[in-house]
């Protein structure tokens, strides 16, 4: 209800504010003040996407910001181009040096990420300063000009308010869309997004080019609505007020950054009066910030949202989802073949030539002692560790080379031991992810994949509570969103690494339940786990390693009782190890 009310409540918030900015009465100072505010606002807006939906550290807003207002300053005045063409051309080049930036920290996160942004930014300061020739050095660019039918201060500040209106609107929808959930997921999980198949390169990459196309967009109405800009402007220190920015007002809303952009440009102003009293203006501007963040960690507007939670429940669903099913694969008898697959760290081999194969629609085990290599084999097999040799045949595909999420789709779905869900998402969320990043459902309509989500939670029992937040299942009732979300992506082979861990005696009965409905729906699982029982009952095939190599592979009971078996790894004697 309150979705499907959103863009109507937006459009006319929109349009009053269009028409406040035209018609109000404002004198140049206001102006001044509301036109910063509109285009900080903008560059704002990208850090909602690079670090509230991606999670991605950006310490070099700024100097996307100069991009644009550069090149909106350079080109009016210097080259004599039309405003929107400036605009363009400065909001281009700072989309192509975001990407180039999330490029080259692709494989950084936290402080070293931050480092490297820190860094960008200074060089590009430096540039600004020092290639006079080009961008006047610390003379700055004046006599800036406005599109030619928004020349007046009010018209170009109407401008600015339909930018910052059209923009957020654009920002406020992109968590709902697949490059959205992408970024979430992202950001919740990295080793978990990469398997369920989301492209962590292209999905990195992406944020930060839109983060600085934003940048650019608003300093090129900056550098138009001042007519005037300065190196001094674009510094690291107007980088860390974005940051602040978007702090204080809530990271992860496009609405939390404007209110966290007029709370850092208008508090200061308001409390001009205060500046003839040394030190009280700044006492009592950094002790509201301060409050702020203590006692609203998520922002003004997270804080809102908290609170708004409690009085809006989500809307029902309308018919219950259809049954859970999964398309017939008919290459070959194997769904996956493994031949002397091999993983070295160094001197360690922790894998040493395996190789095993998986017979098409039933349970196949993989056991062994603890540091037998299990754990480390289901990494290679899903990509999260690239294999030292030998060959990963799924569905008769070679994907030893694949990074996961294309071995995600083609078919290879995937749990953890350690329960990696995205915690910031609700059930129905985590588990759209897994829906549309199989290849099987590339192109379906969102709608299509929310219903498939839907028919996943049922199948584990948990389609009633599909609209409530991860972090407030229980942890059984966690592991099964985990599997439901690798079912939804419709696999070829379903890996399970430790799924009855942490589990009481009642929730393992029914995921041995689960196992055997998943089984008699044609779906191949190769399952990891400590709890013989839950193995010998749901498996019919069985591989045992030990210290990186293959003691043992055949039909379950079989294996159970031999020799080697029980000397490496059941300690008991086979029959009690059987016995269900």
């Amino acid at each position: 209800m309150i979705r499907q009310a959103g863009p109507v409540a937006y459009a006319i918030f929109a349009l009053l504010a269009v028409v406040a900015a035209a018609f109000a009465p404002l004198d140049d100072y206001m102006l001044h003040i509301l036109v910063q505010t509109a285009s900080y606002a903008i560059a704002v807006f990208g850090l909602t996407v690079v670090l509230g939906l991606c999670g991605q550290i950006n310490l070099a807003q700024a100097a996307f910001f100069g991009f644009g207002a550069y090149a909106v300053g350079l080109g009016t005045a210097d080259l004599h181009l039309d405003f929107w063409v400036a605009l363009a051309l400065g909001a281009a080049f700072a989309l192509v040096m975001g990407a180039f930036l999330g490029v080259a920290t692709l494989r950084l996160g936290g402080h070293y990420l931050a480092m490297v942004t820190i860094s960008f930014q200074q060089i590009v300061t430096l540039i600004m300063v020092n290639w006079i020739p080009v961008t006047h050095g610390p003379d700055g660019v004046g006599s800036i000009q406005r599109p030619a039918h928004f020349a007046s201060a009010h018209a170009f500040l109407g401008v600015c308010v339909v930018a910052v209106a059209l923009v957020g609107y654009l920002v406020w929808r992109l968590p709902h869309t697949p490059l959205g959930r992408a970024m979430r997921a992202l950001r919740d999980n990295e080793l978990a997004a990469s398997v369920v198949g989301v492209n962590v390169y292209r999905t990195k990459v992406a944020a930060f080019a839109l983060s600085a196309l934003l940048g650019g967009i608003g300093g090129g109405l900056f550098a138009g609505g001042f007519a005037y800009v300065s190196p001094d402007q674009f510094s690291f220190a107007e980088s860390i007020v974005f940051m602040t920015m978007v702090l204080l007002g809530g990271v992860a809303s496009p609405i939390g950054a404007v209110i966290g952009t007029a709370l850092l440009i208008v508090l200061p102003e308001s409390l001009r009066f205060l500046k003839s009293v040394p030190g009280l203006y700044l006492a009592i501007y950094g002790l509201a910030i301060i409050l702020i963040i203590r006692y609203m960690p998520d922002g003004i507007w997270g804080y809102v949202q908290q609170r708004a939670r409690r009085w809006f429940a989500p809307p029902p669903f309308g018919a219950p989802p259809p049954g859970l099913a999964f398309a017939p694969s008919h290459n070959g008898a194997l769904a996956l073949e493994v031949r002397q697959l091999a993983k070295y760290f160094g001197g360690l081999r922790a894998v040493d030539g395996v190789s095993f194969a998986v017979r098409r629609g039933g349970v196949h085990a993989l056991i062994g002692p603890n540091g037998s290599g299990k754990t480390t084999t289901l990494n290679v097999l899903s990509g999260v560790y690239i294999a030292t040799g030998g060959r990963i045949a799924l569905s008769g595909r070679d994907v030893a080379r694949l990074p996961p999420h294309q071995r995600a789709a083609a078919g290879l779905g995937r749990t953890f031991q350690n329960i990696r869900l995205f915690r910031s998402m609700s059930a129905l969320e985590n588990v759209v992810i897994g829906a549309e990043r199989s290849g099987c459902n590339a192109g379906a309509d969102h709608p299509a994949l929310v219903e498939r989500a839907r028919a996943a939670l049922a199948f584990v029992g948990l389609e009633a509570r599909a609209r409530e937040r991860v972090t407030g299942f229980s942890y059984g009732h966690q592991r099964l969103i985990e599997i439901a979300r690798a079912l939804a992506g419709n696999p070829a082979l379903l890996l399970l690494d430790e799924p009855a861990a942490g589990l009481n005696s009642s929730e393992k009965l029914a995921l041995r339940d689960l196992l055997k409905r998943i089984a008699a729906k044609g779906l191949t699982i190769l399952i990891i786990d400590h709890d013989m029982t839950l193995v010998a009952d749901v498996a019919a095939h069985i591989t045992v390693l030990n210290f990186g190599r293959r003691i043992a592979d055949g039909v379950a009971a079989d294996v159970l009782r031999q020799p080697d078996v029980i000397a490496a790894y059941l300690g008991s004697e086979p029959d009690a190890a059987a016995r269900p």
